[in-house]
């Protein structure tokens, strides 16, 4: 295939809503531009205003016995970004959301952590039968966002947590300097399209599941005023340095790969996305690592294009875990693939009250990643 590629990175013209300017640099080069001009990212602009938000959460959760909620995974960022937490004087609540794949490592990584910096954990398990359900659902409706229903029930258990103990703040481990910010195309969810899909293909009822509804999420953010605070998106932030610190310092051990802590997320990434969808989303932590200088676009390119790492065995537990005969796994992989916008969701809710959410998105009441890829009209990659 003859295909355009971004002259800074490794994107090219297979990427959803992907242009190319004069130069030969495309779109999401310049988005990441105008974040790192906007947050300040890695430079004084972005640690003054990352001190200023310090100041305010020690502020209004003064007299509280937490005043900030960091969701952890045993990953990189989440298990550094506790550290750092502490570091800055701040009093975490550590939330898990356990979807109950999680690879053995990741549980001891989030042990080892917390119990060395002396952290609290609240950990919300959804029950075995009911997470397998929901995953399964979303395997039979043939649909990309087979790892939609843990993307936003940990979203919405870090603003239950948040609000059942009146911390009005959320410290996230994302950086999009290191990870890029996932175009829109198969990539969506939401509470309503979640529910949609299992009351189609589902069996049990959604008892433990954290849902998070539009009037939900509207009341986290428009009346508890829950803030998301991304602290990579003000300051400089390595991931191989902290895997290095985290190595060290607190006995924790990596697990492979970007995203294979979860086994569920190892076969959405690994597996499901590239096989069915025909889509690998290493390019975007590839294309961050390029703009960043840590590779050259050759060997970013040369690692986009080797096979992804997968366990041994993870279709055969994926098959085993879902209760999926060697053919109807087969099936589904081979049939046509489905989308995003043949269910119901909240898109247009989202894209009508845009305004809304832009003004919310300025005070971190919603993330701004959320903002610029859920509000505004968006055409199914096909």
């Amino acid at each position: 295939m003859e295909l355009q590629i971004c002259a800074r990175c490794i994107y090219d013209d297979r990427v959803h809503s992907i242009n190319f300017d004069a130069e030969g640099i495309c779109n999401y080069c310049r988005n990441v531009e105008d974040l790192i001009d906007q947050y300040g990212t890695g430079q004084s602009k972005g640690v003054i205003q990352f001190e200023k938000i310090c100041e305010d959460i020690k502020r209004v959760g003064y007299g509280n016995k937490y005043d900030c909620v960091i969701g952890v995974s045993g990953g990189t960022d989440s298990s550094y970004l506790v550290y750092l937490a502490k570091k800055w004087g701040l009093r975490p609540l550590a939330v898990h959301y356990d979807n109950t794949w999680n690879s053995a490592n990741a549980t001891m990584n989030i042990k080892k952590v917390l119990a060395a910096l002396n952290i609290d954990l609240c950990t919300h398990v959804v029950e075995n039968k009911e997470s397998d359900d929901i995953f399964r659902s979303f395997f039979l409706a043939g649909v990309a966002e087979i790892e939609a229903a843990t993307d936003l029930g940990y979203a919405y258990l870090l603003r239950k947590v948040a609000a059942k103990y009146s911390i009005k703040y959320i410290l996230e481990g994302h950086s999009f300097a290191t990870e890029g910010i996932t175009p829109l195309g198969r990539n969506y969810f939401d509470g309503r399209y979640i529910k949609s899909i299992h009351n189609k293909f589902g069996i049990y009822k959604m008892d433990t599941y954290p849902l998070m509804t539009l009037a939900r999420f509207l009341k986290s953010a428009v009346i508890d005023q829950v803030k998301f605070i991304r602290p990579f998106w003000y300051l400089a932030y390595s991931k191989e340095e902290a895997k290095i610190f985290l190595e060290k310092n607190f006995d924790w051990k990596y697990y492979g790969g970007h995203h294979l802590e979860n086994r569920m997320t190892a076969f959405y990434h690994g597996i499901y996305l590239p096989q069915k969808f025909g889509t690998d989303m290493r390019n975007n932590t590839l294309s961050a690592l390029v703009r960043n200088g840590i590779l050259s676009r050759s060997e970013a390119w040369a690692k986009y294009n080797s096979p992804p790492v997968i366990e041994d065995g993870l279709v055969d537990y994926f098959k085993k875990r879902l209760s999926l005969s060697d053919q109807q796994y087969d099936h589904i992989m081979k049939s046509l693939p489905k989308d995003w916008t043949e269910y119901p969701t909240y898109k247009k809710h989202f894209e009508i009250l845009r305004p809304l959410f832009y003004l919310l998105a300025k005070v971190n009441l919603v993330t701004m990643s959320f903002y610029l890829k859920y509000c505004f009209p968006s055409k199914i990659l096909k």
